[in-house]
């Protein structure tokens, strides 16, 4: 699988998650934000802090990091399904 398509999954899935219920969409800057962060990132735990802090960055909620957790397990596999290659 291509970057580009890994990052169509990747937005897909961020899309689909709305950790503040204001609907599919409304989170442009952040999942570009958190893009970013998976593919410079392997770590899951510190991944999701980040995730975690974009997201407080922007909105000045935090999102329970175990909410962060699952979301970064999500993404992590689709950035990992592009990247094994016979």
């Amino acid at each position: 699988m291509q970057k580009q398509e890994i990052n169509l999954q990747l937005v897909s899935k961020l899309n689909e998650w709305d950790p503040f219920q204001i609907g599919e969409g409304n989170y442009d800057t952040e999942i570009a934000d958190v893009i970013q962060a998976v593919h410079d990132m392997d770590d899951k735990e510190r991944l999701a802090k980040k995730i975690q802090a974009i997201y407080e960055f922007s909105f000045e909620q935090v999102i329970p990091l175990t909410d962060c957790e699952e979301i970064t397990g999500k993404i992590i596999a689709i950035k990992n399904s592009g990247s094994c290659r016979l």
